[in-house]
């Protein structure tokens, strides 16, 4: 395997540290700025090189012991060798630099930061399970591959999900255990557990449940969940999707709707209902538009039981936009990692409401959309990152925008 010697320039997006070689971008993990290392070469393509540490010359005194174990093999964490105060700032360069490279926005204004716990946040976890030898294992996946990192413990999780794992894992112990269960998902609001089965390569018995819940206190398998949010209650479906940092989920929707006045507005790729609900006290219409067919059910029993009025569309946003010909005060939007695409801005910028607030889970999709937004007649009011995933490097942007 052949080796360069590299020092670090920046962070970019994906949790690597970039530095420069004979004309060349190299990309490296757990690394940090002004850092100076051997690294290993594990793919070439064209000028991009893709590489791993191997000897450190020089290592950074920003560096700190990382907390978990399986750190640096496991694909979960990228950031748990940097100070947590640290990791804001250098998500807040990544964001600013990704919005003026894909976007070319430049910025200068302030973006307000919501910081979270930066352990033990996560209320959902993906378990892999794999046979190793006689025994059943159970962990998470090596970083860019298919390889198990065993583990019954993640720093990230909740002290709930933390106590399902360890119960799976000796669960897994037991030669009733069934081996060809590939994955499954805990989520939990630190009383009850949802366990939905991911992947199997047969379905599972009844027996088994019954088994999972004499071990996993508060189990609720393939249940819905009740999950408590500041002024609300969320039904969450075992497919619907549900924020993950159990310490931020009010904030976020807080954030989403700061500032916002009038009396109609649109939340699309609303989900269970998040920010809908909020968005229902303050706004005299409003109508949440999604997909998933789960997720409109559980809206609309979510805003029932809460006593707000809300319409509850399913469809896929881009359909329903197209056939939308109202007025609106405010559209708030939070799409998926690919964002909201080229018909949903078209739409949106015909719309023309006066507000519009993106919510967005990826900052290049987020620079694409904007600049789209920008050229048509908005501008950026304000501007807030929500640090949903501490020791990795995704990152929550919510971008306001008016109307010029």
């Amino acid at each position: 395997m052949s080796q360069i010697d590299i020092e670090i320039e920046k962070l970019v997006y994906g949790g690597e540290g970039l530095a420069r070689a004979d004309g060349r971008t190299v990309l490296v993990p757990f690394t940090l700025p002004g850092e100076k290392l051997t690294v290993d070469i594990v793919r070439e393509k064209g000028r991009l090189v893709r590489a791993r540490p191997s000897v450190f010359s020089e290592q950074s005194p920003e560096r700190v012991e990382p907390k978990c174990a399986v750190f640096g093999t496991c694909g979960g964490c990228n950031y748990q060798h940097i100070p947590y105060e640290r990791q804001l700032d250098y998500k807040e360069a990544i964001l600013r630099e990704t919005l003026a490279r894909i976007g070319k926005i430049e910025w200068t204004g302030t973006i307000d930061r919501i910081a979270s716990e930066p352990w033990g946040y996560r209320n959902r976890t993906q378990l892999r399970v794999a046979k190793n030898g006689p025994r059943v294992e159970t962990g998470f996946l090596e970083a860019g591959s298919h390889n198990l990192v065993p583990t019954d413990v993640c720093p990230i999780n909740s002290p709930k999900l933390n106590q399902a794992h360890a119960a799976l894992q000796l669960m897994a112990g037991e030669r009733r255990f069934p081996n060809f269960l590939r994955e499954i998902e805990f989520f939990t609001n630190e009383s009850d557990v949802q366990l939905n089965v991911i992947s199997s390569e047969r379905p599972l018995a009844k027996e088994f449940f019954e088994w999972a819940a004499e071990h996993i206190e508060g189990l609720l398998p393939g249940a819905h969940i009740d999950y408590p949010c500041k002024d609300d209650v969320f039904r969450v479906g075992s497919r619907s999707f549900f924020q993950v940092n159990r310490f931020l989920t009010d904030r976020l929707a807080a954030s989403a709707i700061e500032g916002a006045s009038g009396e109609s507005a649109l939340d699309l790729y609303c989900g269970v209902g998040l920010v809908t609900l909020p968005l229902a006290r303050k706004f005299s219409s409003v109508a949440g538009v999604d997909s998933s067919a789960a997720a409109m059910r559980s809206l609309q029993f979510n805003a029932e039981r809460a006593g707000l009025n809300v319409k509850a569309v399913h469809l896929n946003v881009d359909q329903f936009l197209a056939g939308f010909n109202e007025k609106v005060d405010l559209i708030v939007t939070d799409p998926p990692r690919a964002g909201l695409g080229e018909d949903v801005v078209r739409q949106l910028l015909r719309i023309a409401s006066p507000q519009l607030n993106v919510v967005s889970c990826d900052p290049s999709t987020l620079a694409r959309d904007l600049k789209t937004l920008l050229d048509g007649g908005y501008e950026i009011d304000s501007m807030t990152l929500v640090d949903l995933f501490p020791q990795t490097y995704h990152l929550e942007t919510v971008v306001r925008l008016k109307r010029l």
